[in-house]
């Protein structure tokens, strides 16, 4: 069983690293490439392109300007302990022992504008390049058509190494967009997280972000090779519905408090 999941916007390069432990991602020349390109852009353009502020958009100017083909501790961290938004709240990879990262190593990725996948412990200078960004490059109008296949033949070669049944898609809808299922040499199973405050079920996305990080936890946690030893997820109240689930798309559901 092989996970995905998206990036964060926030990042953390202070807390103290846990792991001496790191690889190198596996596309820096294609992530150059697009270093290039960002680097001809004015703060004023990045700004307009990401639609972020103008403190944010001279920040990534000025890391796109720093940013090196030479990945060193000094430049860089690993990514599974750079990212620190909601979904990483709830991986909370900084309490993971060395053997829970060594196995994540093999059994989680990353999707990312900017690396195209990255393995938890890979490299990764500080950045900000949503997927979803429309990006012109000399593949094309955005970022899905500069990855191309790539991001689906990586994800197909990760497969086959951790001898994967199935791809667990614990990403957002833009990042994996990115994937092209079809192409995948085994099914996608998304786990959907509602979430009820006494009326409804609905996905609240800040407690589905979360939760998507407690289950690759839980997997990591567990060492779950297994697709359905998934389904006994129960962190923090969810409950897998069989009802309201199907073979490709399974249900986790919890009543909130109510305050």
């Amino acid at each position: 069983m092989l996970m995905v999941l998206s990036p964060a916007k926030t990042l953390d390069y202070e807390s103290p690293l846990t792991t001496q432990a790191h690889s190198l991602p596996d596309f820096i020349p294609r992530s150059a490439e697009l270093i290039s390109t960002l680097r001809e852009m004015s703060p004023d353009s990045l700004g307009s392109l990401m639609k972020i502020s103008d403190q944010l958009a001279h920040l990534n100017a000025s890391r796109y300007a720093d940013w090196s083909k030479k990945f060193t501790f000094k430049n860089s961290r690993q990514a599974l302990l750079a990212f620190n938004g909601d979904v990483y709240e709830g991986l909370d990879a900084r309490t993971l022992t060395e053997k829970q990262l060594t196995w994540a190593q093999d059994h989680l990725r990353i999707l990312s504008g900017l690396y195209g996948v990255l393995r938890p412990l890979d490299l990764m200078q500080p950045y900000r390049l949503e997927m979803g960004t429309r990006l012109q490059n000399k593949h094309g109008k955005d970022l899905y058509t500069f990855w191309g296949d790539d991001v689906t033949s990586a994800l197909n070669s990760a497969l086959k190494s951790s001898k994967s049944a199935a791809l667990i898609n614990l990403a957002s809808e833009e990042y994996f967009k990115s994937v092209r299922p079809k192409n995948l040499d085994v099914p996608v199973i998304t786990p959907v997280f509602e979430d009820s405050k006494g009326g409804d079920y609905k996905v609240i996305s800040f407690y589905a972000k979360r939760a998507r990080g407690l289950m690759a936890r839980y997997a990591i946690e567990k060492k779950i090779t297994r697709p359905e030893q998934l389904q006994q997820f129960n962190v923090e109240g969810y409950e897998f519905v069989p009802a309201s689930s199907s073979a490709t798309s399974w249900m986790f559901r919890r009543k909130l408090a109510v305050a």
